[in-house]
């Protein structure tokens, strides 16, 4: 088994996503968005289970920090300004194959290495 995980070294969720991980001895691709913007392609798989309102921060200080609290944008605008600005995106963001989930999600991920 191995997963890729989206998120910064800073966030405390994709902290503990990549531990959850290790301690399991689970192969992890961690792909850091400070240091390489995930792709409009990649995020689209997200939002397209989750919706575009599901992987934006909006708790978040790059949120505030832009000035987005009233923005009401389309789901294309979205994706391009997530890709740019990785700040916004709610993390972890992991991929196990064609499964995902978005934020810290440990039920989902015991799943997976159950089999289901």
């Amino acid at each position: 088994m191995d997963v890729q995980v989206f998120g910064t070294k800073k966030c405390s969720d994709t902290r503990k996503a990549l531990r959850f991980f290790k301690e399991r001895r689970v192969k992890i691709h961690f792909v850091d968005l400070n240091e390489k913007a995930a792709s409009p392609g990649e995020l689209r798989r997200f939002v397209q289970k989750f919706g575009v309102d599901a992987l934006v921060d909006r708790g978040g200080k790059r949120f505030r920090d832009m000035g987005l609290g009233s923005a009401h944008r389309g789901e294309a605008w979205w994706l391009d300004t997530l890709a740019e600005e990785p700040g916004l995106l709610r993390t972890p963001l992991v991929r196990h194959g064609s499964k995902l989930t978005v934020g810290a999600d440990e039920a989902a991920w015991k799943g997976w290495l159950a089999g289901g």
